[in-house]
């Protein structure tokens, strides 16, 4: 049980924190590609802001909830990790840009490989789907 509710700390933790940089760039999409996406010469920056913001949004949810938990961790994981590459591309190793990026990156991946804990709707869900199934 101390295990599931560490688990449930980290996942609101970086749910809850996150989960406000996917709104802010959905409030002035254009301003978000043109400081992140464009200096990385990335193709459609708009459409991939739109898919930063809502990985950001989406994947909080998902950790706030405790359903999809591991999704919600690679979405994460996944827009940490290109913001970590445009900070190092940007500014070099700059820890104060990269400190929030990679804990977010290094809690997402946890949560993406090691699942959510029980205090989860996908261990209530596998445990009714699951119930009557022998071992």
């Amino acid at each position: 049980m101390l295990r599931s509710a560490g688990f449930l700390v980290l996942r609101l933790a970086i749910g809850i924190m996150l989960i406000h940089h996917g709104y802010e760039k959905l409030a002035n999409i254009e301003n978000f590609a043109d400081a992140f996406v464009r200096p990385l010469h990335l193709p459609f920056p708009i459409l991939l802001s739109y898919a930063a913001a809502f990985s950001e949004i989406v994947g909080s949810w998902m950790l706030i909830t405790g359903f999809g938990v591991r999704l919600g961790g690679f979405l994460i994981a996944s827009t940490a990790a290109v913001g970590i590459y445009h900070a190092i591309v940007t500014t070099g190793f700059n820890i104060y840009l990269l400190e929030l990026l990679v804990l977010y990156f290094g809690g997402a991946t946890f949560l993406l490989t090691n699942g959510g804990g029980k205090f989860t709707l996908d261990y209530l869900i596998s445990q009714r789907i699951f119930k009557h199934v022998p071992v």
